[in-house]
Parts: structure tokens; C-alpha cells; sequence
């Protein structure tokens, strides 16, 4: 399906102003109709009764709505820039996702009015606009729970901002575009999310080039982000959705590991402290030691060094203040 853009309908003023006239002058043949000439009286009537139906065709677009129209079920066109149209008035505005609610910024004030009518049953009955909103859209997608190349579940949340660029595709190669879009977001996110891990990992491939790398969800946000969009907008080419961006507002391991996960991360944290510790400690020792020597302070055999090493690195590397104890007497 090609769209197919009507450009010159820009009069419906024009034709408000004569169906307008036309009524009037019905009316008044009507009324004069009825004292002097019978034929002109029924004429009069009849418009009177159908006058009515050429102001279906009168449509009006503000800017970044459009119009997709058929006639008898058959495509005529779309109307695309903002103006005062006038159409076929047995023409009929298309758009299969127009009572669809996403949790999307454009759901919430597309630009198009609603009105909404008591029922006989006093409920509520909501008439929404076939207007197709051609503006840059936010769908906020729900967080999901999926397992990245680890086996790890992690909770990951993405926002994809989208626009319609095609109407006629996006009306009618697909049965709902907004639905369509949400489906593949979700598709789009699982295939790439079970590609990387959360964090750094040793021989893994994110890139699918045979080399271990260290892409990770939480280190790689923007290129994961980016296969993501690239991969949502291979799927929804075909209905006329350009996808604009796509990023990650939430990730974090699942409730049932992310205890597991913190006391990993705080073990390794620990590791890393300990191990600048002992390098800074076994430095300040060798110092030590080399300053002693070079003074001539005292003469320390192999022993007594190995003895004053283990006493340092105790007291460098203790969790808690350490408590000398002050030797009276003779060092051997």
C-alpha cells in the first residue's frame, strides 16, 4: 500500500459558503414555494431534507494530524497538512488504533478532541477521532523480566520515542499500529537483552564476531540501546512507523537474586580493597626495610626481617587498630 497525499482540497471554506447559500435559498423557495409555485415547493423540501449531507465532507486538520480516507472501501487518499478540507462527503476517516491506549505520551493529549454522549444505560460511550497523529510519540514500555546470556533474570524497562511517517501503510498493512509497535517492542527487547550479561563477564560474545568482549547491559547502555531501535525498526518498517530512539529507563537484577547479587558485588568490592591494602602494605614495608639498611640503624638477619615483616604487613593489614606490646629487654 502506497500513500497517496491529497493536496488540493484545501477549499472547504468555499464550499461551507455555498452549501450554506444553497440552504438558504432552498429555505426561501420552500416558504414562497408553498404560495405561488408547487413544483419549486417540492424541490425546496427535498433539498431541505438532503441539504444536509455535503457538510459530512468539511474537515479540518491542525498540524501534525492526518486524514486517511476511503471510499467504499476503497483508498482515495490521505490528508496530511493542516487546513480546511472539503472531500467526498460519502468519504470515510480510517483508523483501526484510534481507541487504543498505550501508556504513551500521545494517548494522553494527542491533539484530538474526543466527545463523549450519555447512553441510555447512563453510562459513558466515547467516540474517539479517526485523526492518525503524525507527532513524535514516548511509548513507556513495561518492565519485563528477562534473562540475559547468564542466565541471570534482570528488570529492564525501555522508553522508544516513534513517529507515523506512512499512513496508508500504518492504517492498513497492520491490523492495529499501536499494537503492532508495543508487540515488537517487547520481541525486540528479549532478543537483544539475552545477549549481553548484566555485568562484565569473561568469555562472552556480545558482538557475534567469535571474540569474547565486555559489553554488558549495565556498562553498554547506549549500544544496547541502539540494537534495540535498529532492531524494533526492522519489524515495524512495513507499517509505516519510523522508530526515533529507544532507551533504558530501568534495569536491575530480579527481587529474587538481586540480595544474592548485592552480597556478590559488596564480596568483590572487599577483594579489591584488600588486595590495594596488601599491595600498599607490602610497598611500605620493602621501604621500610630499605631505609633501615641504608641508615645502618640496626642489623636484622634473615630471621629477625622475616619476624618484622609479618609483625608490619599484621599491622598494615588488620581490620582494627593494632596494640603494641614494648620489648625491655634485649632484641635477640
Amino acid at each position: 500500500m502506497t500513500e497517496k497525499v491529497l493536496s488540493n482540497k484545501k477549499n472547504g471554506m468555499a464550499m461551507m459558503i455555498l452549501w450554506i447559500v444553497l440552504y438558504l435559498v432552498a429555505l426561501l423557495v420552500t416558504i414562497f414555494g408553498a404560495a405561488l409555485v408547487w413544483p419549486f415547493f417540492i424541490i425546496g423540501v427535498v433539498w431541505l431534507c438532503i441539504g444536509w449531507i455535503p457538510f459530512l465532507g468539511l474537515k479540518v486538520l491542525k498540524p501534525q494530524e492526518a486524514l486517511v480516507l476511503t471510499l467504499f472501501g476503497k483508498y482515495v487518499g490521505t490528508l496530511k497538512d493542516a487546513g480546511f478540507y472539503y472531500v467526498n462527503p460519502f468519504c470515510q476517516a480510517v483508523n483501526p488504533a484510534a481507541k487504543t491506549k498505550l501508556n504513551q505520551s500521545g494517548d494522553v493529549d494527542d491533539g484530538t478532541k474526543k466527545s463523549i454522549f450519555q447512553a441510555q444505560n447512563n453510562g459513558t460511550v466515547e467516540m474517539a477521532s479517526k485523526k492518525v497523529s503524525l507527532k513524535i510519540m514516548t511509548l513507556n514500555n513495561n518492565r519485563q523480566k528477562i534473562n540475559d546470556c547468564l542466565g541471570n533474570p534482570v528488570e529492564i524497562g525501555i522508553a522508544v520515542m516513534w513517529r507515523v511517517t506512512d499512513t496508508a501503510k500504518a492504517v492498513f498493512n497492520v491490523d492495529n499500529y499501536k499494537e503492532y509497535l508495543s508487540l515488537q517492542c517487547d520481541s525486540a527487547l528479549r532478543n537483544i537483552v539475552r545477549i549481553y550479561p548484566y555485568d562484565v563477564a569473561e568469555n562472552v560474545d556480545t558482538t557475534g564476531d567469535g571474540i569474547a568482549d565486555e559489553g554488558s547491559l549495565r556498562g553498554s547502555s547506549e549500544v544496547v540501546a541502539s540494537r534495540i531501535r535498529d532492531e524494533i525498526q526492522s519489524k515495524v518498517k512495513d507499517a509505516g512507523i519510523e522508530i526515533i530512539e529507544a532507551r533504558i529507563t530501568y534495569l536491575a537484577y530480579a527481587p529474587e537474586i538481586a540480595a544474592v547479587m548485592l552480597q556478590r558485588q559488596q564480596a568483590s568490592a572487599i577483594i579489591d580493597a584488600r588486595k590495594m591494602i596488601v599491595d600498599g602494605a607490602v610497598g611500605m614495608v620493602e621501604m621500610a626495610l630499605d631505609r633501615l639498611n641504608e641508615n645502618g640503624v640496626v642489623e636484622l638477619d634473615e630471621e629477625r626481617k622475616a619476624a618484622m615483616v609479618s609483625n608490619l604487613l599484621v599491622v598494615l593489614c588488620a581490620n582494627h587498630d593494632a596494640q603494641p606490646v614494648v620489648n625491655s629487654g634485649s632484641l635477640y
